[in-house]
């Protein structure tokens, strides 16, 4: 399959079951890292970045693979996937070692700055400038971050600055995405994804692993496997069915359900500047995708603002 399949028609019931598959996906990703903060606690969090990798792959070696998909694994800029792949292998690792130490709904907010970075980033890299209200959302995008870790003010434990790279990991991991979006199908890229984790974190097993002695540690260890591969295969469901302009708005209640994870799972609340902080960053982040829609709005059409 060298061809990224036909989008479905844009109807009101199309768009509803994209939103629907990426509300599913986001449920996913926060369960992921849910699990990933579980073990990061009796195990080292290479391990579980390990688990999460393996079974993640074989997983999606179900579906995609070179008997059911054939020529799915050629592609047209190979040096480009493996850089991709190394980008959201650093992402996974920074996160879950930082979730050792913060909270799901602070590691969650500083990553909302993403699109953030994506869209300063896309001038450079893609020739996609952005304008000066645009540039000013990121600057207000970034200061929102500064709100959540209070650099120098006793905020956040120093893990947070793993965060913020592992953020920038995911900004140079989402540009890569869609510059392969030109030359490679969605499921060459998906195939590749985490294949650069597996190849790097197998000949460092002896370091880090330990067996796990309860059945708890292995459920979670195949949760985070399990819900990263069906997340990122929901994203790409979406993402046939609709825009990434209608879906990525719903990428921000993903805060919501850091939240309620958090004080269920492991009984925290996060602190007034988190909740301040993110809804900086949110605010930003849905300006900016306003200011998106607005520029594709098809010339002679009605315009508000």
């Amino acid at each position: 399959m060298s061809a990224a399949p036909a989008p479905l028609p844009d109807t009101r019931r199309t768009r509803l079951t994209a939103i629907a598959l990426m509300s599913g996906a986001i449920v996913c990703f926060s369960l992921l890292d849910t699990c990933a903060k579980w073990l990061g606690s009796t195990m080292h969090p290479m391990q579980v970045v390990l688990a999460r990798y393996v079974i993640s792959v074989a997983l999606v070696s179900l579906l995609l693979n070179p008997w059911s998909h054939p020529g799915i694994t050629r592609t047209k800029r190979p040096w480009l996937q493996g850089f991709r792949s190394l980008l959201l292998l650093g992402s996974t690792a920074l996160n879950f070692v930082a979730l050792q130490y913060l909270q799901l709904a602070e590691t969650v907010s500083i990553m909302f700055a993403a699109p953030l970075l994506v869209a300063l980033l896309a001038g450079p890299l893609l020739g996609e400038w952005a304008g000066p209200r645009r540039l000013i959302a990121i600057g207000v995008g970034f200061l929102g971050v500064l709100v959540v870790t209070r650099p120098g003010l006793g905020g956040l434990h120093p893990a947070a600055l793993l965060s913020v790279c592992g953020c920038f990991c995911y900004a140079f991991y989402a540009l890569s995405t869609r510059m392969l979006a030109s030359s490679d199908s969605p499921q060459t890229t998906m195939f590749y994804s985490g294949i650069g984790g597996v190849v790097i974190m197998l000949p460092l097993l002896p370091l880090y692993w330990s067996w796990p002695t309860d059945w708890q540690s292995w459920l979670l260890m195949c949760g985070t496997g399990f819900f990263g591969a069906v997340g990122h295969w929901l994203l790409i469901l979406a993402h046939q069915r609709a825009p990434a302009t209608i879906l990525a708005p719903f990428i921000y209640s993903q805060i919501v359900w850091m939240i309620l994870l958090g004080w269920f799972v492991f009984g925290q609340i996060p602190d007034r500047f988190t909740f301040i902080g993110a809804a900086i960053v949110i605010a930003s982040g849905l300006y900016l995708l306003y200011r998106e829609r607005v520029r594709h709005v098809p010339e002679g059409s009605a315009r508000l603002d």
